[in-house]
């Protein structure tokens, strides 16, 4: 493995991939990922240039879900990222809710 294929590591520890290792994870074509950040579906991390995109792990669960609707429902880009749009507004909701007080109403 050269010492470009090595993923980048945060403080927080937390794997920065990028372009080509997002793809790799995802098994799309870098295109694939392109035409969906010209599209705004997805994040472009750092700026304009692609070789200096790093993608957090929260832009890679994004990028699977989205690429998995697309293969399996056959749905256009849009429709791939409402749903993962509303999977991630269904997980932060889970979360809210997992820390309200038990007894307490739900405002």
């Amino acid at each position: 493995m050269s010492a470009e294929a090595v993923p980048i590591r945060t403080d927080d520890d937390d794997v920065l991939l990028t372009l080509e290792e997002l793809c790799r994870a995802v098994a799309v074509e870098p295109r694939w990922v392109l035409q969906r950040i010209d599209a705004g579906l997805i994040d472009a991390p750092g700026g304009d240039a692609p070789h200096a995109w790093r993608f957090d792990a929260v832009t890679l669960v994004r990028v699977r879900r989205m690429a998995g609707v697309e293969r399996d429902f056959d749905a256009v880009p849009e429709l791939a990222a409402l749903v993962a749009d509303l999977a991630e507004e269904i997980a932060e909701l889970r979360r809210r809710l997992s820390r309200w007080p038990s007894g307490e109403a739900w405002p």
